[in-house]
């Protein structure tokens, strides 16, 4: 067995009456790779998580961890599995601390090990302050960080997260987001999120899946390739420029790529038809001197996670 092959499904598949809510499903995540898991609402990557960790029986197909195949090893794939759920279920009336004493216990720590596993998971989501006040009386986002914690506790080989800043303001955004990097070096990372700045933030791999398909599995860098954006020029300018500035792009023989834009008295972006081998900043330069515009900025744009995603899930 391939020792840095944590998590291997192979055409895994679930109905739930005639409706197919995953279907024919076939990834695999190694050791040191962290997984972006994209797809809109009732695509399918809650069912395909929640048969990932052994909560849900697969119709058909198979899910391995760490070389232990779910439905036959269920414990051992428990064991290897830090699970945060969508919601981050939690027993409101603990504490964190009492919370994370409960989860130590049931994975079969005791003594100083539990001690310093909870301790450690503690400290790691900056919990200290909350640790010993009633999970119901805590805000949404600190619910998160006891949820993280709890999925980290017994420092499993592979992480499964479901939205796992959600609820976070910035700060505690970036400090999950570091946590998470320090953490990927020996594990596999698989995290579901509608927030896609989180993907280029955090993931060395992207898939999307829609309508419990997988349509595209590739690098976040080779995604944005994909954007009508890519490549793109911005150009900010003043409005009362706007109507020039259009009139010397378009004769420039360039076209623009957010239409909405053009109503929009602050921007427009343009790309040169296809195929065109000209350097597009030095063109809109050269265009805008010549009609004696000044813009107040021109920025290459890197593409737009948002606009690739629409389009391989449109009609989802």
């Amino acid at each position: 067995m391939n020792q840095d092959l944590l998590l291997d499904l192979q055409n895994l598949t679930k109905r739930f009456g005639r409706l197919t809510a995953v279907d024919d499903m076939s990834f695999a995540v190694t050791r040191g790779e962290v997984l972006g898991f994209l797809g809109p609402n009732g695509s399918g990557k809650t069912t395909t998580m929640r048969m990932v960790t052994g909560f849900l029986p697969p119709t058909s197909g198979s899910a391995s961890v760490c070389g232990h195949e779910v439905t036959r090893d269920p414990i051992e794939v428990k064991r290897r599995v830090g699970y945060l759920p969508e919601g981050a279920p939690l027993y409101g009336d603990m504490t964190p601390a009492e919370l994370l004493d409960f989860v130590a216990r049931v994975r079969g720590f005791a003594g100083p090990d539990k001690a310093r596993r909870m301790e450690k998971a503690i400290a790691s989501l900056m919990l200290e302050e909350v640790a010993h006040r009633p999970i119901e009386t805590l805000s949404k986002g600190f619910k998160r960080r006891v949820g993280i914690a709890q999925a980290i506790l017994h420092d499993p080989e592979v992480l499964i997260l479901d939205e796992p800043t959600d609820g976070l303001d910035p700060n505690q955004k970036h400090e999950v987001r570091g946590l998470l990097n320090e953490l990927a070096g020996d594990k596999a990372i698989v995290i579901s999120t509608h927030i896609l700045e989180e993907i280029e933030a955090l993931c060395t791999r992207t898939i999307v899946i829609a309508r419990g398909r997988l349509v595209a599995d590739e690098t976040p860098e080779a995604l944005l390739a994909r954007s009508a954006y890519n490549g793109a020029v911005r150009i900010r300018i003043g409005a009362e420029q706007m109507a020039d500035t259009v009139s010397v792009l378009t004769s420039a023989k360039l076209r623009f790529i957010d239409k909405s834009a053009l109503n929009s008295r602050a921007s427009l972006v343009v790309q040169f038809e296809d195929g065109d081998e000209r350097d597009l900043e030095a063109v809109v330069a050269n265009a805008l001197a010549d009609g004696n515009i000044g813009a107040a900025e021109i920025q290459r744009e890197r593409g737009r996670l948002d606009d690739v995603f629409r389009s391989l899930t449109a009609g989802s």
